[in-house]
């Protein structure tokens, strides 16, 4: 049901374009057949709006991972740096809080660990909206900070590092359905040890998955459904705990080597000290205003650098 409504939502989207479009140029042939300059000033607004709306759908066609519209869990570990890189990840995680506030995504910190004197140890927190994983993925690695430390009594320049994880959330969409047509059901005389009683009757039941081979058998019940009732619980439960494992795998696998936050490994610089500047060491884009990108203007880093992977692609 959530991707079906997920996936009548983008048509609504392009749908209502379209007939933005459409209406744009109907007021177009109206103002021009009239003269009117203010009509024409009006749509020439709209038709810039139009066109940075049309150029972020068709943006989001370049998402090709398959947990892009998902969710995401970001987190943020201070590295090398002591007390400079515990405030560097609380730099960090004001910085992706403002990114986030920014495109209308709902946030909620699900951890967090002072550090001894300033700033973060770690911190996690959840960012949910439409593709919050395809954006926040561009930002799992290594973030270096160059500046004159607040915490140095000699203002001596410091450079400090925070690591960055992230992975989509997608811990609660575990559903187990079982296709009847899978399950080969037996049934069987219950039998019981030494003297204990055995049934006359078939009530117990063994039923294999097929697209699984999981067998699970109950025999315990006193009637051939009870017994069948138990068997298809326990299967739902190793289905789900299948699931879960496959999930877990998967989680691993995105969320990639262990990497140290450390000197070598970083994918972005933000210099303060002795120039302003931050720097995507994957695609070289870079900006002078280390300011503005820590309040939260980080869009044009992730685009750039999804765009060189479509590129690569």
């Amino acid at each position: 049901m959530q991707n079906l409504a997920d996936l009548r939502n983008e048509v609504d989207v392009w749908t209502g374009l379209g007939q933005r479009v459409a209406d744009a140029i109907v007021l177009l042939e109206l103002a021009a057949e009239d003269q009117d300059e203010t009509m024409i000033a009006e749509v020439a607004d709209e038709v810039t709006v139009l066109r940075k709306e049309l150029g972020k759908r068709e943006f989001h066609l370049s998402f090709s991972g398959s947990h892009d519209r998902s969710d995401a869990i970001l987190a943020i570990h201070a590295g090398a740096g002591g007390t400079d890189a515990q405030d560097w990840t609380a730099m960090l995680l004001r910085m992706y809080l403002r990114w986030a506030e920014a495109q209308g995504y709902q946030t909620h910190i699900l951890d967090s660990l002072d550090g001894e004197e300033a700033g973060l140890k770690r911190a996690m927190v959840s960012v949910s909206g439409p593709w919050a994983y395809g954006y926040l993925r561009t930002e799992r690695g290594v973030h270096r900070l160059v500046r004159l430390s607040p915490f140095d009594a000699a203002r001596r320049r410091h450079t400090s590092f925070a690591l960055v994880e992230v992975w989509p959330d997608i811990t609660d969409v575990i559903e187990v359905t079982i296709d009847p047509n899978d399950l080969q059901i037996d049934t069987f005389r219950a039998s019981g040890a030494g003297g204990q009683h055995v049934q006359k009757n078939d009530t117990a039941v063994r039923i294999t998955h097929g697209p699984t081979g999981i067998v699970v058998s109950c025999q315990n019940e006193r009637s051939l459904t009870q017994n069948r009732e138990v068997a298809l619980k326990i299967l739902r439960a190793r289905l789900y705990e299948l699931e879960e494992r496959k999930q877990q795998e998967e989680l691993t696998q995105l969320k990639g080597d262990h990497v140290d936050a450390g000197w070598g490994n970083q994918i972005r610089s933000y210099v303060l000290h002795p120039y302003q500047m931050v720097k995507d060491h994957r695609t070289n884009y870079e900006s002078g205003n280390p300011a503005s990108v820590l309040d939260g203007h980080l869009s044009e880093f992730m685009e750039t650098y999804l765009r060189s992977l479509v590129g690569e692609g």
